[in-house]
């Protein structure tokens, strides 16, 4: 049976029919906590998996049915380098992806720091940042090929909080897409730790493409193990997998659960 299966742990897993409906899903899980919570602390995320969730927020915001004037946010990680004006800057991806089209207020959103001279401290006031906030009360990620989260990289052991890693080849190559080349690929980010992302009261994990089907399969049901740090999800006690046939291809194959349709829960522990 799935290593997720633990008392006082729930995991729900979602098969998505493609990534318009992942998006869907998402949003309705997100706009669902800013409903609930209009002073919610969102931890929010970047990449292209996203994106597309942001586009529906930002639309039923347009329509008048969600209000970001009391959010609060903080960013998962951010490249060390690189300001907040570089349009391959995570503070650009969120206020061309999201904040800069809501009435979300810019000074109730944080991101790290990515040209701190000393990026030690950075790390240390970023996560006195989110305990001040009271912690996140629903976390977005997305998920490596590698498995990881946020930039925690597999390693050899789960970093708690916020701290400066070296990103691994495989990450800077999938990342490479964004930028002119390999070479303007930033070789280091500061990034929210295990600890703050598990210290969140709700986590939802996004997932599309084949190149993830591995890390899902491994997150969800291998071994816990930093070196696979998206594994480390599965001692939380409310996560949501929202993934589409593609990335969900191994689950089905590997974990016995069979569907009729690549609509709805297919994981409920």
């Amino acid at each position: 049976m799935p290593n997720a299966e633990r008392i006082g742990v729930t995991m729900k897993i979602y098969a998505a029919k493609d990534y318009n409906d992942l998006s869907r899903k998402a949003a309705n899980i997100i706009s669902a906590q800013i409903l609930l919570k209009p002073n919610a602390v969102l931890g929010l995320a970047t990449g292209s998996t996203p994106v597309g969730a942001y586009k529906q927020l930002i639309k039923w915001h347009e329509q008048g049915d969600l209000d970001f004037s009391r959010i609060l946010s903080v960013n998962l990680d951010e490249y060390k380098g690189l300001a907040g004006e570089h349009d391959q800057s995570y503070r650009y991806f969120m206020n061309h992806n999201l904040f800069d089209h809501v009435n979300i207020h810019k000074e109730n959103t944080n991101v790290p720091g990515g040209l701190s001279e000393d990026p030690e401290a950075e790390c240390r006031r970023y996560d006195q940042v989110i305990k001040d906030l009271g912690g996140i009360d629903l976390q977005l990620l997305g998920i490596g090929g590698n498995g990881h989260i946020g930039f925690n990289e597999p390693c050899e052991v789960f970093e708690k909080g916020t701290h400066v890693v070296t990103l691994t080849e495989e990450t800077r190559q999938s990342n490479a897409r964004f930028f002119q080349s390999i070479d303007e690929v930033p070789t280091h980010a500061l990034t929210m730790g295990i600890g703050s992302i598990m210290g969140a009261k709700k986590i939802l994990l996004l997932a599309s493409g084949a190149g993830k089907a591995q890390a899902v399969y491994d997150s969800c049901f291998g071994p816990v193990t930093p070196h696979v740090p998206a594994s480390v999800l599965q001692l939380h006690s409310d996560v949501v997998v929202i993934a589409d046939q593609d990335a969900l291809a191994l689950v089905k194959e590997k974990a016995g659960l069979f569907v009729e349709s690549w609509e709805g829960m297919i994981y409920d522990n």
